[in-house]
């Protein structure tokens, strides 16, 4: 008899799970309340993990299909625009060490690499000025330097005149989501606290028994427990990965730190400092800072990090609590088993230096919900293709980490010369760092999965934001010089007018919070 799946059952709130619900229930709210459910079961026991949080682009496009307004979203969760990150001190440790990984990809940069006539000179006419590479093919560097936010009133929701992400409030998120998919997309909200986990004899997740709600029973069960992923982990045995040998950072020291005046500059991106073990992040919102130190508890004592967590943020840290946050760098080593799949810290957790947490619970639930198997017969099949996907992307997500430590030119401390050791780069990052000594990232096959976690612009930005220099012919680009002078003219137009067009980050803030966007 063919079981056709109908009753999804999330186990799990916070971010993880209500970005999730929200995901599916929207592409299938038109079967909602017919012949498809969406419940969600959380702990009313069980506090969030969440702290100030960084987002990708790819947000904006899912709040959006969910049905959520971005002045609804700003004013209920803290959130302020991210375009991009600083990062602070990776390259030689000096001072006036940093570059920015923006969001907006360089000019033409579907036509034309700019990155080669860069790396030459011969992007100007008097040959190399000095100027960075981001701020010679992109405006989104010089933005964030003038802190101008990245669209301006007369922008609707969602639109803008450089392309942005969020960065929000956590613990203000979830619930805001969670009053979204109850009131408006039909998800059914048990708070209860799971006792058992009930299997069939085929090995599937029949039923969770409760405490307070008794037998919830489902078709699909999402798994997003947390860190100890109480379904597919503990329940279904799927080991846990370690990445600890390739990323060495496993612990966090985050506190909030408020601002000295209301009316203060909010950072429009994200700042990444390297310390002698580790990195701090410094995430701007509306009402205070989210700063927190990621360090290896190998090469650093916590009386140590806390110390470079205070002396960073200065003055201010007088009197401020520290939370302690443990982090185990890896993955399940599979995602989907049997009827269960799991989401969020569930899944697995990698340091946040790319912000990739968020992005990797849209990617989860869209696929889910694209692929939603209509009947258990065809779930083995979707769950297989969904394994392969997302272990893909869980890999080059790690690449794309180590490769900020692999390009310091850092040897003051064992953390940053233990980070250059081989054995701790993955094999496949060794390969293309090889060929990036001839040919640099762009549009070629290493690139041309459409599951890339991360374009090739933004290896481009990585790599030569940090020094790294690829082997290049002047002479082989000298048919395209004229186009390439033309491109950086372009970009140098289009960065004066929004230098003098968009707004200071703080006051659009507060303009949407007063007066709201204009809808869609």
């Amino acid at each position: 008899m063919v079981r056709a799946v109908r009753d999804v059952v999330i186990v799990g709130g916070g971010t993880a799970g209500w970005l999730t619900a929200a995901i599916i229930a929207a592409k299938h709210k038109a079967r909602i309340g017919h012949d498809f459910s969406v419940t969600l079961v959380e702990s009313p026991n069980v506090p969030i993990i969440g702290v100030g949080e960084g987002t990708w682009p790819t947000l904006r496009s899912t709040l959006k299909s969910v049905g959520i307004s971005e002045t609804d979203f700003f004013r209920e969760c803290d959130a302020a625009f991210k375009q991009g990150a600083l990062f602070a001190k990776w390259t030689t440790g000096a001072e006036d060490d940093a570059y920015y990984h923006p969001l907006v990809l360089p000019q033409r940069f579907g036509q034309l690499n700019l990155a080669p006539h860069w790396l030459t000179g011969t992007l100007n006419e008097g040959g190399d000025n000095g100027e960075t590479f981001c701020d010679a093919v992109c405006p989104q560097g010089r933005l964030c330097d003038e802190n101008l936010a990245p669209k301006s009133m007369v922008n609707a929701e969602y639109e803008g005149q450089a392309n942005y992400a969020y960065h929000l409030d956590a613990g203000k998120f979830a619930p805001f989501m969670q009053r979204h998919c109850t009131e408006k997309l039909g998800v059914r909200h048990v708070l209860a606290d799971m006792r058992q986990v009930l299997q069939d004899e085929g090995g599937d997740i029949r039923a969770i028994a409760t405490e307070q709600a008794g037998e919830i029973s489902g078709d699909l069960f999402i798994d997003c427990t947390g860190m100890r992923s109480l379904l597919l982990g503990q329940t279904l045995g799927v080991g846990f990965k370690d990445c600890n040998d390739v990323l060495f950072c496993d612990t966090a020291l985050a506190m909030q730190v408020p601002y000295p005046a209301p009316d203060a500059p909010v950072a429009t991106h994200t700042i990444s400092t390297a310390q002698s073990a580790g990195w701090i992040w410094d995430i701007g919102l509306p009402t205070r800072r989210g700063v927190g130190h990621v360090y290896s508890s190998r090469h650093i004592s916590r009386e140590e990090a806390e110390a470079e967590l205070r002396a960073y943020v200065g003055p201010a840290a007088e009197g401020l609590a520290v939370r302690k946050i443990d982090i185990r760098s890896g993955h399940r080593e599979l995602f989907w088993k049997n009827n269960c799949v799991a989401v969020g810290l569930a899944a697995g957790f990698l340091e946040p230096l790319e912000a990739s947490a968020i992005v990797l619970i849209e990617l989860s639930a869209k696929m889910i919900a694209d692929q939603m198997p209509p009947v258990r017969e065809v779930m083995d099949v979707v769950a297989r293709r969904y394994n392969e996907k997302t272990l893909y992307r869980w890999g080059r997500i790690i690449d794309f980490l180590k490769l900020h430590y692999v390009l310091s030119q850092r040897r003051d401390t064992a953390f940053w010369r233990d980070n250059m050791d081989p054995a701790s780069i993955p094999e496949r990052l060794q390969e293309l760092m090889a060929l990036w000594q001839y040919q640099g990232p762009y549009m070629h096959e290493e690139f041309d999965r459409v599951d890339e976690v991360f374009p090739s612009a933004s290896y481009q930005y990585v790599l030569y934001g940090m020094g790294f220099r690829t082997e290049v012919s002047a002479r082989t680009l000298e048919p395209e010089v004229r186009e390439a002078r033309r491109a950086r003219a372009e970009n140098a137009d289009v960065t004066a007018r929004m230098l003098s067009g968009l707004p200071r980050h703080r006051d659009l803030i507060d303009r949407i919070v007063k007066y709201g966007l204009q809808p869609v």
